[in-house]
C-alpha cells in the first residue's frame, strides 16, 4: 500500500500503548499510554499508527501490546 494513502486506509488491527518512557526520542507528547490505536501499517520494527495528533507516524513495537 503506498504511504499516502495510510492515513484514509481501513486499519489493520488495533494495538495498545503500554509506555511513552523513550531512551532517544520524544513520544509522550503523541501517544498515551492505556489509549488503542489503529494499526495502519507494520513492518519488522515499526507499528505505524494513527497518533494524538491526527497524522500516521511509525513508532518502535516496544510502545505496543
Amino acid at each position: 500500500m503506498n504511504f499516502t494513502q495510510w492515513k484514509e486506509a481501513p486499519a489493520v488491527r488495533t494495538v495498545t500503548c503500554t509506555h511513552t518512557d523513550a531512551e532517544k526520542y520524544l513520544v509522550s507528547n503523541v501517544l498515551t499510554p492505556g489509549k488503542e490505536y489503529e494499526v495502519k501499517n507494520e513492518t519488522e520494527e515499526f507499528i505505524f499508527v494513527k497518533d494524538n495528533t491526527g497524522k500516521v507516524a511509525g513508532y518502535y513495537k516496544t510502545y505496543f501490546e
